[in-house]
């Protein structure tokens, strides 16, 4: 398991804060903490593992360790990729805070059979639940909506509406535009939408290690065409700092958005970073 390079600051800030509404802080790559003002906290796709060098290389920080994270209510993945539900990343947060894992049922088979989260660590079976599109959870303060998401690259991803009387916040994974993002915009007045960027780059295949030119999140179009499909307040990009070869500059964005309705607003953040509803 990797280490953090930042001590537990970030888990005690968050431990510590006491939002209004919801504060959100970004953990890298698409992980994401929602803390409500009752103290309601909810991680999504938290990842601190360093990829699979020299296909994937880690280019931020490992921000916390995650036996640092005692106080926590659920755990969501969006799909079954390796930085997205990952034991030794999110296994040890359930073991210390006794929260729930909320994952669609390929991601789970991650955790049960792959990686075997119940044998390796202090997790129950009763842990890990299985969600799909049109369930609802009920998770103190935040109802959470499990929606579709448009991710060519994943067997069975989800995306996650979760409002709050202060706000509502859009986190899509890894997906492209789908047709379905409109009627979900008419749905829901989301305040606040998640989607990941970067560039087009040369990657590693995994068995012959030749470049492969790889699309693995949202161009500067796209994701423009996301947050606007969703008629999103304000637009966070995430993943562009992740990987290397695939790292891009969200700032450029701003062109891209300028004359939409929606997004109306950019929220550019770093590892690390909160922003509130």
């Amino acid at each position: 398991m990797a280490t953090s390079d930042w001590g537990d600051w970030l888990p005690r800030a968050i431990e510590s804060a006491a939002p209004d509404g919801v504060a959100v802080w970004y953990l890298g790559c698409n992980g994401f903490t929602l803390k409500a003002s009752d103290g309601t906290t909810i991680y999504i796709d938290p990842y601190i593992g360093l990829g699979d060098p020299p296909r994937t290389v880690r280019m931020i920080p490992v921000p916390f360790d995650p036996v640092d994270i005692d106080h926590a209510d659920a755990v969501l993945t969006t799909h079954e990729h390796t930085d997205h539900v990952h034991g030794p990343s999110q296994a040890p947060i359930l073991a210390e805070s006794d929260a729930t894992l909320y994952a669609p049922d390929d991601s789970l088979a991650v955790a049960r059979e792959d990686e075997q989260w119940t044998d390796t660590w202090d997790v129950s079976e009763d842990q890990l639940e299985e969600v799909t599109e049109g369930d609802t959870l009920e998770i103190g303060a935040f109802t959470i909506s499990v929606e579709s998401a448009n991710d060519p690259d994943a067997t069975h991803p989800v995306s996650y509406v979760i409002e709050h009387e202060a706000g509502t916040v859009f986190h899509g994974g890894d997906t492209k535009p789908s047709p379905e993002f409109e009627d979900i915009g008419e749905r829901y007045d989301i305040d606040l939408g998640i989607f990941a960027f970067g560039t087009v780059g040369n990657v590693p295949d995994k068995e012959t290690r030749e470049p492969v030119r790889t699309r693995w999140y949202n161009d500067e179009n796209q994701i423009v065409e996301c947050a606007s499909a969703l008629q999103v307040d304000r637009l966070l990009p995430s993943h562009w700092d992740m990987w290397r070869g695939l790292t891009s500059d969200p700032k450029v964005l701003h062109h891209h958005a300028k004359s939409f309705e929606s997004p109306r607003r950019l929220e550019i953040v770093e590892i690390g970073d909160r922003v509130d509803l």
